[in-house]
């Protein structure tokens, strides 16, 4: 044997004893893809390390010599791993052991390609050195079997981590050699699953419900986006029965939607400029709304006919001002509305006529809001106060004057014990609506709350701030569950279950608690920018949208998740991650072009 020849023998020598000691670091190891998914044993790898020697054995030559030839085997070898991948297609190596998980595209598997021709250029230059007598493209001919089984190797992380979060993993990874973090995965999905075990005992549901909260707080999703208006939604107002949402917005525009498909039904038209407000009557038959043109009008929902408008007087208005609010109070006999002209009137629903004007506010009335009880209206104002008046004597209550600024939004809670008020001084206050004693100061948003709702299961409180964050609260302990990119304004489904919000662009974003990834019970597709299916702000780094795509593959995955819009949801989500590497890519592109 020749000194040429040693030398190669010991860049494969080297070669694979480095992969032995990869091997016995990072254990078992496992390859998934469209073929399926296969274990990679000590053998491969010693197998690939041996490759690497060789490749880096004739990089050697190739300088040594200036040998044109290495350059026409690395391009042999990247049109071959090219053509891998487009059979192939993404594929997904992962070692649980270290925590690794590695995706490779196109680009890559032409560079591994590349590499291996590069190995058979190695191979070729010793052998010849042998006197043994093999052209490359032989030899490449001859490696070609091996060299496909060393490509499976590489993955898109996507797929495997599906697998990994949930799927059949005795079937799927019987043979990665990693029963250790196998057993580890079922113990987790198993102890998840006992949070909704309805056989679990009185006493163990009643010590596990903090824990399901905790557990549920991190879960809210963009599961649909609606995009029917041309500007900015101001309002909504969702009906009882929870079947219907009604929009306003500033394209003059009250849209009726289909609140369980997302589709949209009819809109509602006839005002002059920008709706600012709307409400639905608590029997569901009719929708009010508050416009710039200083008028509330009011439409039949069933037959979407034209009913009233309601006039002040002699005047062709409803107030002398913007109409920034209406609600109907839960016994549905008034109507109440608020505007920029100080005052809130009161209106009979079915007379149309007007039954009292309420003054006492020095500026403009924002929101208006009446207790479930139907005893107590609670009105907002530009002039820093909140005022409650008793609605069978119509005098005022008391006023609350601890906000620094103007009070945008009320809310009341369904027990009618709770009231809730957001500011342009960034804050959220929680009083006692018998009372008027302020119980708490909610403070985390860094602009004006525009918006507040309160769930009707009473534990969970909506804000949303002028700088198009949501934020989700424990209405019982104000402890920040969870920071949502929507917009105002926001409002919860009758059961609690979902979260409808404004966006961007005159769009409507409807957000689903996600209970259990064993019992999701959806009945739409996530859709959506990518950043909206994956429940993260667009300028969350990749850590986080990693970790929100690894949190949806477990609550979506058809192998974990039967129901029928499961499948369709997993791709949604993966196409969403998708687009997420696509965006990252080219932004590092654009850094690295600077």
């Amino acid at each position: 044997m020749t000194q040429n020849s040693k030398t190669g023998a010991a860049f494969i020598a080297g070669g694979s004893i480095a992969g032995a000691g990869v091997s016995a670091a990072v254990g078992g190891m496992g390859l998934a893809g469209g073929f399926g998914a296969v274990g990679i044993g000590t053998t491969p790898v010693v197998g690939a390390g041996a490759v690497a020697g060789a490749a880096a054995y004739g990089a050697f030559k190739a300088i040594a010599e200036g040998d044109a030839a290495a350059f026409g085997a690395m391009g042999i070898g990247a049109v071959g791993g090219a053509g891998v991948y487009s059979v192939v297609g993404g594929m997904g190596l992962v070692a649980p052991k270290v925590g690794l998980a590695f995706g490779i595209g196109a680009v890559p598997m032409a560079g591994v390609g590349a590499v291996v021709g590069l190995a058979a250029y190695g191979i070729a230059k010793l052998l010849d050195e042998s006197e043994f007598r093999e052209t490359p493209a032989q030899l490449f001919e001859r490696m070609e079997e091996k060299v496909l089984q060393m490509d499976y190797y590489w993955a898109a992380v996507a797929e495997l981590e599906a697998f990994l979060c949930g799927e059949d993993l005795n079937q799927k990874f019987a043979a990665l050699e990693v029963e250790d973090e196998l057993q580890a995965l079922k113990a987790q999905l198993k102890k998840e699953s006992e949070f909704v075990n309805p056989q679990t005992s009185t006493a163990n549901i009643e010590s596990k419900t903090i824990t399901v909260t905790s557990q549920l707080s991190e879960t809210w999703r963009c599961v649909r986006t609606l995009k029917g208006h041309l500007a900015a939604v101001n309002a909504i107002a969702l009906s009882p029965d929870g079947t219907t949402l009604v929009s306003a917005s500033d394209d003059k525009q009250v849209n009726l939607w289909d609140l369980k498909t997302g589709n949209w039904l009819y809109t509602f038209s006839g005002q002059a400029e920008a709706v600012l407000s709307v409400a639905i009557s608590p029997d569901g038959k009719e929708i009010a709304s508050g416009s710039v043109d200083r008028k509330v009008s009011t439409w039949q929902m069933d037959t979407k006919k034209f009913l009233h408008t309601l006039f002040y007087l002699n005047s062709p208005y409803s107030h002398n001002g913007f109409v920034n609010s209406v609600a109907y109070s839960p016994d549905g006999k008034i109507l109440v509305s608020a505007s920029a002209d100080k005052t809130i009137r009161i209106w009979g629903r079915y007379t149309k006529t007007l039954k009292r004007t309420l003054n006492g506010h020095s500026d403009a009335v924002l929101s208006v809001a009446i207790s479930p009880d139907n005893t107590t209206l609670a009105s907002a104002s530009t002039d820093k106060t909140i005022r409650l008046w008793d609605l069978k004597t119509w005098q005022q209550r008391c006023v609350l004057t601890e906000h620094l600024a103007a009070v945008n939004t009320v809310s009341i809670s369904l027990d009618s014990q709770t009231l809730v008020s957001g500011s342009t001084d960034a804050t959220i206050k929680l009083w006692n609506l018998h009372t008027g004693k302020l119980i708490t100061t909610l403070v985390a948003h860094s602009t004006a709350v525009l918006s507040v709702a309160i769930s009707p299961n009473g534990k969970i409180l909506a804000s949303a701030s002028q700088d198009g964050i949501i934020k989700l609260w424990n209405l019982h302990t104000g402890k920040l569950l969870q920071t949502l990119s929507g917009c105002s304004p926001v409002s919860f489904s009758s059961d609690s279950s979902t979260l409808v919000s404004g966006g961007n662009g005159g769009s409507i974003k409807f957000w689903s608690h996600m209970r259990s990834f064993n019992n999701l019970e959806l009945d739409t597709v996530l859709s959506g920018e990518w950043w909206e299916i994956l429940g993260v702000n667009q300028s969350d780094d990749a850590n986080v949208v990693k970790f929100a795509y690894r949190r949806l593959a477990r609550l979506y995955h058809p192998d974990v998740n039967t129901c029928a819009i499961a499948k369709a949801s997993m791709q949604a989500i993966n196409q969403a991650y998708q687009e997420f590497h696509k965006q990252l890519n080219a932004q590092n592109y654009t850094n690295f072009d600077k």
